[in-house]
């Protein structure tokens, strides 16, 4: 008899495959002591352990295909940068002297203390930059016990075509996973919007995740069938069961193989009018992405990544260099460069904010740290404004909230502009200026923002989370975080609506932007540019392609006065019809 459970379908696409319990976590922590004889033997230990960690990390960035997305590689990049940190390099062996211990109890000494650190802070971004703490130290904890080679061979041979169970994926388990032909996921941990589904869906492999207590219900080696879309999983199907999943298989190659003929059409909904589909990217390598489907341009360049690569400020040569080969690669079509968002989940070393944040979201960080510390703002202005005489360039701050906020970095940016003609510097002087919509105050005033902006652009995913004041990355209350929230669309018209009545475009970059199922929806409350990750570019175009604006901006309007979770379902499968 089937058993049939529910979690969170964070990936498009149904497969069947055969269980494999993936037990992470598992190792033995037993205190040793050490003589002193022995101490350098169980440092070189150590050393030797964390050095093959990042050999096995560097091995899997190497064979990561050129095609892949490029979320993988940051994910990947991200994990060494933490290995390199003192945290992880020196620490553990202070520890192995101080206690004369064995390195596998100093590993959960240096682990302990680090989570500690992060479960006493409040912050919305904490719980998916813990988890990247805990996977680089099982890395190293790993490669104490058991050889690299020996680990990758037996899941290259052990995984394929099978459906992996776990409590949550490392980005460097979901790579191998890629690699070694498995049919997809299924873990106990994880949100819509944690690494483990960002990367199952660049991926595309099939995932359901927040499936609590996943290994108590399922069984190594029996049948298991699940559904990335709806998050249901189905254990010992039946054959009708199994043909209703292979049916649905073809169907979504088809699918796939039909929208490729959509690279080369026109962004116009079947009325006729001309909506624009830009690309989100973050690294140099999303281009190959973006032109492959056609994108009008850049509408969100994340520069944080030129920080993070390095663990330091990049000086300005560094930023011109970069933006001068993304827009030659561009071919002509617009770049908008937001300003660096460091401050809460994305820090580096170089960057001292000053004492630990008890909620670091909503702390000293985007525009705030750049206001704060303007030896990180201008350099990257300066190299900006090089660059808009090689190309169209738009720049953009990240998480304004106040309109004084707003007027200083204006400022900032005329004191800049100035000193620039002052030394010969050519430059697009009618550059146009945006900001990022992400706070509930913000979209409130985004009236007053536009009478000082060129251009508006929704940031979802914090106004979202700010708005229903939840942590969209923690499974307890991450089922909160609703984009159909009337609060949540009433602050979009608002935004939508001061574009229009300013006369200024207006942008949408967040995840909801890219999600075909609010394309109707978004287009009904007036929304004309969209900016999304590349590989949704082309189902959002066919959405939009089928669609007569007329048709949905009475059925839009409605959403903003329901608050039934029943109707809003109805209303939005009426709207897609």
């Amino acid at each position: 008899m089937a058993l049939m459970l529910n979690g969170m379908g964070v990936s498009r696409g149904v497969s069947i495959g055969d269980v494999f319990i993936l037990r992470r976590n598992q190792h033995e922590y037993i205190e040793q002591k050490i003589s002193g004889k022995d101490l350098s033997k169980e440092i070189k230990r150590y050393k030797t352990a964390h050095s093959n960690a990042k050999k096995q990390l560097r091995k899997i960035r190497k064979e990561i295909p050129k095609e892949s997305p490029d979320d993988v590689s940051s994910f990947i990049e991200t994990h060494l940068l933490m290995l390199d940190d003192a945290m992880m390099a020196s620490s553990p062996i202070e520890l192995i002297k101080q206690n004369q211990c064995n390195a596998e109890w100093a590993l959960k000494l240096q682990r302990d203390a680090i989570v500690k650190v992060f479960d006493s802070m409040d912050d919305p971004y904490i719980a998916t930059r813990q988890d990247d703490v805990k996977h680089v130290f099982n890395h190293i904890m790993d490669a104490l016990v058991s050889s690299e080679k020996t680990r990758t061979t037996d899941k290259k041979t052990q995984w394929k075509d099978r459906i992996i169970i776990a409590d949550d994926l490392t980005p460097a388990d979901t790579m191998i996973m890629q690699h070694s032909g498995v049919a997809g996921f299924v873990t106990e941990m994880g949100g819509p919007l944690s690494h483990t589904a960002i990367l199952a869906r660049s991926l595309d492999l099939p995932a359901v995740v927040g499936l609590h207590d996943a290994r108590l219900f399922l069984k190594a080696g029996e049948t298991l069938a699940i559904d990335g879309k709806n998050g249901l999983v189905i254990a010992e199907p039946d054959e009708t069961l199994i043909e209703h999943f292979h049916k649905r298989q073809r169907d979504l190659r088809r699918k796939a193989k039909e929208l490729s003929k959509l690279n080369d059409a026109k962004s116009r909904a079947k009325s006729g009018e001309k909506i624009t589909l830009l690309a989100n990217m973050e690294v140099e390598e999303d281009l190959k992405h973006l032109r492959k489907v056609k994108a009008s341009g850049v509408g969100l360049y994340r520069t944080e990544f030129l920080y993070l690569q390095d663990n330091k400020i990049p000086d300005e040569e560094e930023h011109y260099k970069t933006y001068t080969r993304v827009l030659r690669a561009l071919r002509g079509a617009p770049l908008t460069i937001r300003t660096v968002d460091l401050g809460a989940d994305k820090e580096i070393d170089a960057v001292n904010s000053g004492p630990v944040a008890h909620n670091p979201a909503m702390g000293l960080r985007g525009i705030r740290l750049c206001l704060n510390d303007p030896s990180i703002f201008v350099p990257q202005l300066r190299a900006i404004l090089r660059a808009s005489a090689k190309g169209p360039v738009k720049i953009m701050f990240p998480m304004l909230s106040t309109v004084p906020e707003l007027l200083q970095a204006k400022h900032l940016l005329e004191t800049t502009k100035e000193s620039m003609r002052i030394n010969g510097y050519k430059f697009d002087e009618k550059i146009p200026l945006g900001g990022m919509i992400e706070v509930p105050a913000a979209a409130i005033s985004a009236s007053h923002f536009a009478e000082h902006l060129d251009f508006l652009s929704i940031g979802t995913n914090d106004l979202i989370q700010y708005t229903l004041a939840i942590d969209r990355v923690d499974d307890q209350v991450n089922y909160l975080y609703d984009p159909l929230n009337p609060a949540v669309l009433s602050l979009i018209k608002m935004v939508i609506d001061a574009g229009v009545k300013h006369k200024i475009p207006v942008t949408m970059c967040g995840e909801m932007a890219g999600n075909p199922n609010y394309t109707r929806l978004l287009l009904g409350l007036g929304l004309r540019e969209f900016s999304m990750p590349p590989n949704s570019i082309l189902e959002v175009k066919n959405i939009l392609r089928q669609t007569r604006l007329s048709t949905v901006r009475r059925p839009a309007l409605s959403f903003l006065h329901c608050t039934d979770k029943e109707k809003q379902s109805a209303l939005l499968e009426k709207i897609n019809s």
